[in-house]
């Protein structure tokens, strides 16, 4: 079983890889200095980088180079981004749910296709992960930003690596391929989805330091009585103003 390969409809993959393309598009419309080209080349990254990386990393022809449709779709889908940027913008919640569903089905895809070349089950969760984020963090490298799966703010990783981890254990376990691949889009979506609608994120790296932790904890709780007037500050006006822990110019969220 583990042989095996989680399939989509080619309509629905070159669908999914459009998404990607588009979004890379709306992307790169914030940057003023980019031309025609450096779109297309935006929209490729997006639309088919993680699948690139993977392939790279099992030691196979890419995928998306065995046929043209892949990178024709890119750049149409890339201009059609950048020519209609005020309309899908209007429409941004819906693209949210397609991109969290097609981020599900490249995670199954991903790790599939790495169990079936013989991969151990970590280094399959691995390539299934790159899969679902890879077009994201070589746009971020094209772009010369913060590599936004990295940063505080994002659970895009960590729903591709829920996504992926359930496959290969339900696999294991000796569940259809195809009913673990569905499974996988859908709770990959939905953890994305909530990660979004709730403001989830993994905390904040920080270094094992009692002291220096101790002394933050302070900070905050300093922070958290002024803001609720528990400790009483004279001659504070009543509008006081809310204080962020993170200071007036906190580090940029990805």
């Amino acid at each position: 079983m583990e042989n095996e390969i989680f399939t989509i409809p080619l309509a629905l993959d070159i669908s999914a890889v459009a998404l990607g393309s588009m979004q890379g598009a709306l992307f790169a419309a914030g940057f003023k200095r980019l031309d025609l080209l450096g779109v297309a080349v935006i929209s490729i990254c997006c639309g088919i980088g993680g699948g690139l990386i993977r392939d790279l990393f099992l030691n196979v022809t890419p995928a998306t180079m065995t046929t043209n449709w892949y990178m024709v779709t890119c750049v149409v889908a890339g201009m059609i981004g950048m020519l209609l940027q005020r309309v899908l913008l209007k429409v941004d919640k819906l693209i949210n749910v397609f991109d969290a569903l097609s981020l599900g089905a490249f995670a199954a895809l991903g790790t599939t296709k790495a169990l079936a070349f013989g991969l151990p089950f970590v280094p399959a969760i691995f390539c299934g992960a790159v899969t679902a984020v890879g077009g994201g963090v070589v746009r971020d490298v094209f772009l010369n930003l913060p590599i936004a799966a990295l940063h505080v703010g994002s659970f895009y990783a960590v729903a591709a690596i829920v996504g992926s981890t359930f496959v290969v254990l339900a696999i294991k376990f000796g569940l259809s391929i195809t009913i673990a691949g569905v499974i996988c889009v859908v709770l990959t979506a939905a953890i994305r989805l909530l990660a979004m609608r709730f403001g989830w994120s993994l905390p904040e790296q920080r270094a094992l330091d009692r002291r220096r932790r101790r002394r933050q904890r302070q900070v905050e709780e300093t922070i958290e009585a002024i803001r609720t007037r528990t400790i009483q500050i004279p001659h504070l006006p009543d509008g006081l103003p809310d204080i962020e822990p993170e200071g007036p110019n906190p580090m940029p969220r990805a």
